[in-house]
């Protein structure tokens, strides 16, 4: 026997369709298919433009500058056997890219921003020096911890954070 009650209570409640009457639908927002809204802006200038990686990933890429073999790659390394004598396999490996900034070559898709040239008019570094020593087992003028060496050997601690003083 098939179950003949209704599971709602009588006063049945609305829904997101039902409350506002019936949904119109929204039209399409693309009209052309992907294949051909690939070549209409903004669309075609972000798949004609390469990046440097995808360049490097292409089977037509030649880059002259690249070790072809292992002499090559141990030729332009930076290790110089006078200077740095019985260095390890891996650091008479390191190339110029990896060290240093002036090798010449574009690794990444960034702009280097310069640094700022430093102008004397900023504010230096001030050094506060005390006419007076003062004594190490003193807390005045100490740096708020809450391990200080007046307090339990520096182990105590407030429940808010804070340190004991005496």
């Amino acid at each position: 026997m098939p179950f003949q009650r209704d599971p709602f209570p009588f006063p049945r409640f609305e829904n997101d369709a039902t409350f506002t009457g019936e949904k119109k639908h929204k039209k399409m927002l693309y009209t052309k298919p992907a294949h051909l809204a690939q070549n209409d802006q903004p669309w075609s200038r972000l798949n004609d433009s390469a990046t440097l990686n995808s360049l490097r990933r292409n089977v037509l890429y030649y880059d002259e500058e690249a070790p072809r073999d292992s002499l090559d790659l141990h030729l332009k390394a930076m290790y110089d056997q006078h200077v740095e004598f019985l260095k390890n396999k891996k650091q008479t490996l390191y190339q110029r890219e990896t060290l240093t900034e002036d090798h010449g070559r574009i690794l990444k898709n960034r702009v280097r921003a310069e640094p700022p040239e430093d102008d004397g008019d900023r504010e230096r570094m001030k050094v506060s020096s005390s006419s007076q020593k003062s004594s190490i087992h003193s807390i005045e003028c100490a740096i708020e911890s809450h391990h200080n060496a007046s307090t339990n050997r520096g182990y105590s601690r407030k429940h808010d954070g804070g340190f004991y003083s005496t």
